[in-house]
Order: structure tokens, then C-alpha cells, then sequence
């Protein structure tokens, strides 16, 4: 049942993209918010309770909803299985960002494709260097990738074979959505005790995906160039699994995304500057990992690897 929710949720949403103004998403945006607003106490307790509140109850629901349809009948169960993965996986809640500046990068209109950068990072790109816009928008692309397609696909494999349902595809997008929120206020200050709640929370759910994110890159990619950049220069690309994501993908398809800084050594390892093909690299990378994680999920589902009926 799960290969055929995770591909009827991918394909309904490639024909439908889901708004970001949707009412289940406001929702749960509105909720987040208001446990975060009420148990904003600047202590380390309330701000936890917040998490479980904002993080783990929606979870909750989805998997007992499940439980309880799968009890009355499949198809009620599949089919709500297939709208809760259609609400939180897909890759059109980001890469109709990502298409209009390739685009405009390919039909030479750098300045559009900075103006759609802008709008999608919400900062001033006009004044960067082309490599560091091409750097941006890989960057930017590929951790979208994994944090809206394969950090949920694999949330929702471990719940789903833990007998949770789709409770990991559920959490996994709130832990994400609140880890943006609480990191900013109103007026873009983070606020210090559920920011690190927060973040300290994320780090745990992320662990699992982001390493297999980077497993299947390396899978797909040039397994040894990608392997060695995890190993060695995860810490200097990013924080936690973001460094470990952006690392892989820099030896997979061979390509420098995080410039050398003032007094540090080089470590690009004689990979070449962002061009414009590596656009192109990064779409292969991504739909091929989307095919090994589907064609794992489907071998899983033949041998009888289901926990949940």
C-alpha cells in the first residue's frame, strides 16, 4: 500500500501542485504558531512542550486517523495515506522557483533570474557574482529537495514500517516548518530558547533522512568524489544534515559550492565553479535518487517488509 500512496501522492501532485495558501496548511502553520506564542515562557520546558505540541500531535492524529480507516476499510485508508503524503511531499512547492531561473539563466536574462532568487531565499541577491548566484540556487534547490521530497520519504518509510502510518511524513514537515518559524520573529530576531529547542529537535529527525539523502547521491552521483566530500568537508558546507546534503552532492556531480573563505585553506578539490549545466546536474541527481528511493520502497512492498497492513 505505501509504494502506491507515495506514487499516486508524487503524480496528483505533479498535475495539481499543492498552494502554499491551501486551508490544511494554514492550519497547521496557525497552530504551530499559537503553540509556540502561548509557551513562549523563555524556559527550556515549556519551549519542549511547545515541539511536542506543534511537532508530534499532528503526527499523532494522522497515524491514529489511519489506524482507524484501515480498520473500516483499505481504500479509506489509502486514500487518506495518499492525502496526507500529497500535503506534505513534492517537489512543486519548490521547483517552480527553481524552473524560472533556469530559464531565465538559459535564455540569458540574468536579471530575472536574480529577481526570482529574491523572491524565493526572501534576500537581496543583486549585487552577487554568477557563480555565487549559480552557487545559491544549487545550494538552495538541493536542500529543498531533501527536505520537501526525501527527508519525508524517508520519515515516512521509518514510521510506516514502525506500524506509525504516515505520522513520520507528518512530523518531519512541521519539525522543518518550525524550525524556520521559531528561528525568526515578527522582526526577524530569533527567539533564543525555542530556536534552539527547535533546532536541537531537528537535528535528531534529520539525522536518519540526511545521511541517506547523501547516501543516494553518492549511489546515483560519482560514488567516491561524493563519499570523500561528505567525509571530509561536510562540517565546512553547512550546519548538521544540511553540510552533509550540500557535501555529497558537491563530489556527485563535481561541483565547487562553497568558495574558499579569507585565510582558509582550498578545498574544492579541484572541482569546477558552478556553471550553468550544472543546473541540469542537479535535476539528474535528484530524479535519479527519486527513482532508487521508489524502486527500494517497491522491492520493499514485494517482499512482504510491511509492519502496517
Amino acid at each position: 500500500m505505501s509504494f502506491f500512496a507515495v506514487l499516486m501522492a508524487l503524480l496528483l501532485e505533479q498535475v495539481r501542485p499543492v498552494g502554499y495558501d491551501n486551508p490544511v496548511h494554514a492550519l497547521l502553520r496557525s497552530w504551530a504558531r499559537s503553540a509556540g506564542r502561548h509557551l513562549d515562557t523563555g524556559e527550556v520546558a515549556p519551549a519542549w512542550v511547545a515541539w511536542i505540541l506543534a511537532v508530534v500531535l499532528p503526527a499523532l492524529v494522522a497515524a491514529i486517523v489511519h489506524a482507524w480507516l484501515a480498520h473500516l476499510s483499505v481504500l479509506l485508508a489509502l486514500a487518506w495515506l495518499v492525502l496526507v503524503l500529497y500535503l506534505t511531499l513534492g517537489f512543486r512547492q519548490f521547483s517552480h522557483h527553481f524552473t524560472a531561473i533556469r530559464h531565465a539563466m538559459e535564455t540569458g536574462d540574468e536579471v530575472a533570474a536574480r529577481q526570482h532568487l529574491a523572491r524565493w531565499l526572501r534576500a537581496d541577491v543583486a549585487t552577487l557574482p554568477r557563480t555565487e548566484l549559480l552557487r545559491h540556487v544549487i545550494e538552495h534547490s538541493v536542500l529543498s529537495a531533501h527536505r520537501h521530497v526525501f527527508g519525508v520519504l524517508l520519515a515516512f518509510f521509518v514510521c510506516w514500517f514502525l506500524g506509525l502510518g504516515p505520522a513520520g511524513a507528518v512530523a518531519y514537515r512541521m519539525a522543518d516548518y518550525v524550525l524556520g518559524r521559531w528561528k525568526r520573529s515578527e522582526g526577524g530576531h530569533a527567539h533564543s530558547v525555542l530556536a534552539r529547542v527547535a533546532d536541537q529537535a531537528w537535528r535528531v529527525v534529520d539525522y536518519v533522512p540526511a545521511r541517506m539523502t547523501a547516501l543516494a547521491f553518492a549511489i546515483v552521483g560519482n560514488f567516491e568524489e561524493a563519499v570523500a566530500s561528505w567525509r571530509s568537508d561536510a562540517g565546512r558546507h553547512g550546519p548538521a544534515g544540511d553540510g552533509i546534503v550540500l557535501a555529497a552532492t558537491s563530489g556527485a556531480i563535481n561541483v565547487r559550492l562553497r568558495a574558499a573563505q579569507a585565510g582558509e585553506p582550498d578545498t574544492g578539490n579541484g572541482r569546477a565553479e558552478p556553471q550553468i549545466g550544472h543546473l541540469a546536474s542537479a535535476v539528474g541527481l535528484v530524479w535519479r535518487s527519486v527513482v532508487l528511493w521508489m524502486l527500494f520502497l517497491l522491492l520493499a512492498t514485494l517482499a512482504g517488509w510491511r509492519v502496517w497492513p
